[in-house]
C-alpha cells in the first residue's frame, strides 16, 4: 500500500459533498452542463462585493518590498484590531486585537482550535445534523466526535446535549446559521447552553469550551438576527471565515476569536498561534488579510440568496416536500419521501439533479439542497423534483 491505512480507510467514507460535486463534473461532461442542476455545494455564486476589487487593486498598487512576507504567526495587528472592533459590536464585550488570530478560512480556525485543546481520545460534541468535516477534523488533532440530535425543527435539544457529556469531553461545537439546516439557534437555548457547560465543567473539574463556526453569519433572511456566544458562556471561541459573506471561499480567509472573558485565555491563544505556525498554515494570506481589513461592513447581496431560498422553498412546497424554512445559510434539508435518504438521492440523480444525502450530515431521511445557485437551475429543476417525489408517493 503506497498511503497510510488511516487516510485509505478515510478515504473510502470520504465526504459526500465533495463525491456528488465530483460526479457532477462527470454527468456535466456526459450530458452538458446547462442540462445538469448540481446542489451540490455550497459555492457561493455571488461575486463579491464592488469594493472588494477597488480595495485590492488599491493594496496591491501600494504594496512594499515587505508587504509579502511573513509576519507575526497570528496576523498582522492593524488587521486583529479591525476585526476587533467589529466583534465588540457584535458581542457587546470589549474585544482586542490580542484576542484575535487571523487563520487560513474557519476551516483553519477550527483545526487550530482543537490543535490546541485537544488531547488523545477527548471528544467534541456536536448537534446533528452538523457540517461532515467536523469529524475529520477532530480526528485529526486525535479527538473523537460525538453527536447529539436536534429537535425535529433542528433547533438544540439541551437534554441530548447533557446527555452526550462524559468525563472525556472537551468541548461543544456549534454551526449557527446551521449547514446543513439553515437553523439559528435561539438566544434563549444559548444561554442554556452555556449554564449547562458551566455546571458540567465544576461537577467534571475540566475546563468545557463553547466553540461557535460561523461562516454563515451574515446569511440571514427576514430580519433574523444571530445572536453572539460569548454573552452566553464565558469559556468560548468562535471560528469565522470570509468565504460566505464576502464570497471569497477560494481566497481562505477568516479568524479565531477568543472570549476576552475566558479562562486561561492567555494559554488558549499561545496554543493558538502555535498550531498556526506548526500546522503548516504559518499565517493567514497576507494580502487577504489587508483585504478584509478594509471590509468589516461590506456583504454580499443577501437579499438575492433569500430570493434564491424562497424561488426553491416555494417550488418545493407546491411538489410536496416536507421541509423546515431556513432562517440563514444556503441550504434547504428537505424529508425525503422514502426512508433511504440515498436511494432518494439517487433517484434525483437520474433526474440529472444532483442533492447530498442527509446521512453524511449525520441526519439519515433527509437531503441537503444548496441554493446558491443560478435562479434558472432552480426553476429549470422543479420537475425533476416534483416527479422523483410523485415516484415514492
Amino acid at each position: 500500500m503506497t498511503i497510510s491505512k488511516k487516510v485509505a480507510e478515510v478515504l473510502t467514507r470520504s465526504s459526500w459533498i465533495r463525491r456528488m460535486f465530483e460526479e457532477g463534473a462527470r454527468l456535466k461532461a456526459l450530458h452538458g452542463a446547462e442540462k445538469v442542476f448540481d446542489f451540490s455545494l455550497g459555492n457561493p455564486n455571488l461575486s463579491p462585493p464592488a469594493e472588494f476589487r477597488q480595495v485590492a487593486r488599491a493594496i496591491l498598487d501600494k504594496a512594499g518590498a515587505h508587504d509579502h512576507v511573513y509576519m507575526p504567526n497570528a496576523g498582522y495587528p492593524f488587521v486583529r484590531q479591525r476585526v476587533a472592533e467589529t466583534l465588540a459590536r457584535q458581542e457587546g464585550l470589549p474585544v482586542t486585537a490580542e484576542e484575535v488570530i487571523m487563520t487560513c478560512g474557519a476551516a483553519g480556525a477550527l483545526n487550530i482550535i482543537l490543535k490546541a485543546l485537544l488531547d488523545p481520545g477527548d471528544e467534541i460534541i456536536t448537534p446533528a445534523p452538523y457540517f461532515v468535516e467536523y469529524t475529520f477534523y477532530a480526528d485529526n488533532h486525535g479527538g473523537v466526535l460525538k453527536t447529539a440530535p436536534t429537535r425535529a425543527d433542528f433547533t438544540l435539544d439541551l437534554d441530548a446535549l447533557a446527555a452526550a457529556i462524559t468525563p472525556r469531553t472537551r468541548a461543544v461545537l456549534i454551526n449557527s446559521p446551521n449547514n446543513p439546516t439553515g437553523q439559528v439557534y435561539a438566544a434563549e437555548s444559548l444561554k442554556a447552553l452555556g449554564a449547562l457547560l458551566a455546571s458540567r465543567s465544576r461537577e467534571l473539574g475540566r475546563t468545557l469550551y463553547l466553540i461557535s463556526d460561523e461562516p454563515y453569519r451574515r446569511i440571514v433572511f427576514d430580519g433574523v438576527s444571530v445572536p453572539g456566544i460569548f454573552d452566553s458562556y464565558r469559556n468560548s471561541l468562535i471560528a469565522n471565515s470570509y468565504s460566505k459573506d464576502l464570497s471569497l471561499a477560494g481566497e481562505r480567509i477568516g479568524y479565531v476569536a477568543v472570549n476576552p472573558q475566558a479562562e486561561f485565555k492567555a494559554d488558549l491563544i499561545a496554543g493558538m498561534t502555535l498550531a498556526n505556525r506548526i500546522l503548516g498554515f504559518v499565517n493567514a494570506p497576507a494580502l487577504m488579510q489587508r483585504v478584509v481589513a478594509e471590509l468589516q461592513d461590506a456583504s454580499v447581496d443577501v437579499a438575492a440568496y433569500q430570493r434564491k431560498r424562497d424561488l426553491l422553498c416555494d417550488g418545493l412546497a407546491d411538489c410536496g416536500y416536507d421541509f423546515v424554512k431556513p432562517k440563514g445559510a444556503l441550504y434547504v434539508f428537505p424529508r425525503t419521501a422514502v426512508a433511504d435518504d440515498v436511494k432518494f438521492v439517487q433517484a434525483l440523480q437520474e433526474e440529472l439533479i444532483l442533492t447530498v444525502p442527509g446521512s453524511g450530515f449525520g441526519r439519515p431521511g433527509h437531503f441537503r439542497i444548496a441554493f446558491c445557485v443560478a435562479d434558472d437551475t432552480i426553476v429549470d429543476a422543479l420537475p425533476g423534483f416534483k416527479r422523483v417525489k410523485a415516484r415514492f408517493a
